[in-house]
């Protein structure tokens, strides 16, 4: 697999449509940290690392959160901005916003995977992995 934060992202899209309450994703450092940031911007409802005895690599279990009334899901897009063929960096005076400030960007950052708006606080640029509204 060439790029496994667009697999990462295909998966939950497919969830999405599918109307799935949860989905399993292979795990790797930065997918934990993806999800982490899903949760605190509250775009799922859950998750959870199980790690495996059988292989290396485990599963991050991902509830996906539903509107209760007319069943619509809080993540409208997932769009991959860099791509493996064609990196897509940015400064922090160059943010991205997203959807007018209502989304938010995933960059990746020399201190770590943060939000668009947490990189341009600390003042530091990185890649930027995703769009999510």
């Amino acid at each position: 697999m060439t790029d496994p934060i667009a697999d990462y992202l295909t998966r939950l899209r497919n969830a999405i449509k599918a109307q799935h309450r949860v989905v399993e994703i292979p795990s790797s450092k930065l997918k934990k940290e993806i999800t982490k940031i899903l949760f605190d911007q509250g775009y799922i409802l859950n998750y959870k690392f199980v790690e495996s005895q059988d292989s290396p690599i485990g599963t991050i279990k991902i509830a996906l959160k539903y509107d209760s009334v007319d069943k619509v899901n809080a993540i409208k897009c997932l769009t991959r901005v860099s791509r493996p063929g064609l990196r897509q960096y940015t400064g922090y005076k160059d943010m991205p916003r997203v959807l007018n400030g209502l989304g938010i960007a995933i960059l990746s950052t020399s201190q770590g995977v943060m939000t668009n708006k947490e990189a341009k606080e600390k003042k530091i640029g990185g890649e930027v992995l995703c769009y999510v509204y």
